[in-house]
């Protein structure tokens, strides 16, 4: 089953299998709050926290919305953050038998400079099956809004280019 949704997905992706084929089964993905990894220096601000809410939920929504994913819930973080726990996020999306697993993390330098990443893995291999990343600008929501939709735009559910006829 799982060797089944990981050739769709891979088809999909690819552009040699129509959307609607895959609409009818998507391949489940359990999709992991959005982390910071503050190496600023400055203290921690409760509008980030309020920031990375706002963003997991608009990466959830805009991801099932897209037809492309199931997206299930995530389970709770398994203790350390997701960046650090040497591959638990899989080991906790295969818990939910997932097909694929995303993870977020917006890595703050500086009121400044921001880095947003988005990685998705395979279940239960591991593979890395994309990884996105956006450098912006300025530590706002607007900011942190615009680089996730970016990135979704422009990669994460970027339309495969249709095959030569």
């Amino acid at each position: 089953m799982r060797r089944t949704a990981t050739m769709l997905l891979l088809l999909l992706m690819t552009g040699f299998l129509p959307r609607a084929a895959c609409a009818a089964n998507p391949p489940r993905m359990v999709v992991f709050d959005i982390e910071l990894y503050d190496t600023s220096g400055q203290p921690p601000q409760a509008e980030q926290d309020a920031r990375l809410r706002l963003l997991t939920t608009e990466l959830r929504e805009r991801l099932e919305a897209s037809g492309r994913y199931d997206v299930i819930a995530a389970p709770p973080p398994p203790g350390a953050a997701l960046r650090n726990c040497n591959g638990c996020e899989v080991t906790e999306a295969a818990k939910q038998d997932a097909d694929l697993v995303m993870t977020g993390l917006v890595q703050k330098v500086s009121n400044l400079i921001l880095h947003l990443t988005l990685t998705v893995r395979e279940v239960p291999s591991g593979a890395v099956q994309g990884s996105w990343f956006a450098d912006f600008r300025g530590n706002t929501d607007e900011s942190w809004q615009r680089a996730l939709r970016w990135l979704l735009r422009n990669r994460v559910l970027m339309q495969p280019r249709e095959a030569p006829r």
